[in-house]
């Protein structure tokens, strides 16, 4: 056995964990369906103020009918703390129960929620393990092909991830993020796996690493965007029918999903634009010139095109929430088309996938 065995099991471990930690999500989220319905803000102030008016007017009734009545008789005092005891000083059994079953939810919510956080963590460091082991293994940086980059870019997308978790509590973005972490890693350790090889000439330059390193962290960073968008979508819809209930109710608004989603596809995108231009100047490098309509090349330009529409929609027709969202979403459509269709369907230049 050698290091990449061992970088094998490693990642093969991962998708068991990330598995198991979707289910534990999946169960947090399943846990919180009964939490009652959201209400809009300004209901929930009409609600206080009136509460506020209610409880005036009875004080004034009470000063009122204490100044008529006199000291009053020792059983009408009695009668009317048990009144006041059944009205709202005293719980009843229905309340208790009430509590209880809310006490429960929250403690089951609380359990999934922080064993899918413990869970995803360990996925996240078997796979980070995995991913250094093949480059040690291979004696070079694990981006040589299709199933090296892939796992690299999922490392990346969960460590994004943890770091929403600690500065920000984006718990609730854990149930889409290890089910792509689970699919991607799977599909790299059954379907791109390949075994150590040395690198093919033409990527035997300093652009290689520039280049492979632009493309994992922007493509990590569109992808984390894309999943933003998508519970964007999810929450939109449940406020546009005034039932933002159960785990739902747990997250940010739309608003302030879709603006988080925005910010993360704005840092890729500069990142994507120095991609490709520093692919042109390794093709250069390489191959004697900087553009030549390689079929990876071509689409590598579409989907910065889509994505220079999104940002361009954004900032200058003012397209918000769901149109500029189906924009994102065909952007992220588009970057795995060129990372999977590209190496799997078309033969050209780029074609290192090595299956």
């Amino acid at each position: 056995m050698n290091l990449e065995y061992y970088s094998n099991a490693a990642l093969v471990a991962a998708v068991v964990i990330y598995l198991l930690a979707m289910t534990a999500h999946a169960a947090e989220w399943a846990a919180a369906r009964r939490s009652p319905v959201e209400e809009p803000t300004s209901d929930r102030e009409l609600a206080g103020v009136g509460a506020a008016v209610s409880a005036s007017a009875a004080g004034a009734g009470s000063v009122g009918s204490a100044g008529a009545a006199g000291a009053g008789s020792s059983a009408g005092r009695v009668a009317d703390g048990i009144a006041a005891g059944g009205a709202g000083g005293l719980p009843n059994a229905a309340t208790l129960d009430a509590d209880l079953d809310r006490r429960v939810r929250e403690m089951r919510v609380e359990l999934w929620g922080r064993i899918g956080v413990a869970l995803t963590l360990i996925g996240f460091l078997l796979s980070l393990t995995g991913t250094v082991l093949r480059g040690v293994a291979a004696g070079r940086p694990p981006w040589g092909n299709m199933y090296e980059f892939t796992i690299t870019a999922m490392t990346l997308v969960v460590g994004v991830y943890l770091v929403m978790l600690w500065r920000a509590g984006a718990r609730w973005l854990g149930l889409p993020v290890t089910l792509l972490a689970a699919v991607g890693n799977g599909l790299a350790v059954t379907v791109f796996y390949v075994a150590v090889a040395p690198l093919v000439p033409a990527l035997h330059s300093v652009w290689f690493i520039i280049h492979i390193v632009a493309a994992a962290v922007a493509g990590a960073a569109f992808n984390v965007g894309a999943l933003l968008t998508v519970v964007f979508l999810v929450r939109q819809r449940a406020e546009k029918r005034g039932k933002v209930g159960g785990y739902l109710a747990r997250i940010p608004n739309a608003r302030k999903l879709d603006l988080l989603a925005y910010r993360f596809h704005a840092f890729a995108f500069p990142l994507w634009t120095f991609t490709v231009a520093a692919g042109a100047i390794w093709a250069e490098y390489a191959w004697g010139r900087y553009w030549g309509w390689d079929p990876k090349e071509t689409w590598a330009l579409v989907t910065w095109v889509i994505y220079a529409c999104y940002l361009h929609a954004r900032s200058t027709a003012g397209w918000r929430g769901t149109r500029a969202a189906v924009i994102a979403l065909i952007g992220v459509a588009s970057f795995w088309f060129n990372f999977v269709g590209i190496n799997l369907l078309v033969s050209g230049l780029h074609s290192y996938a090595g299956i």
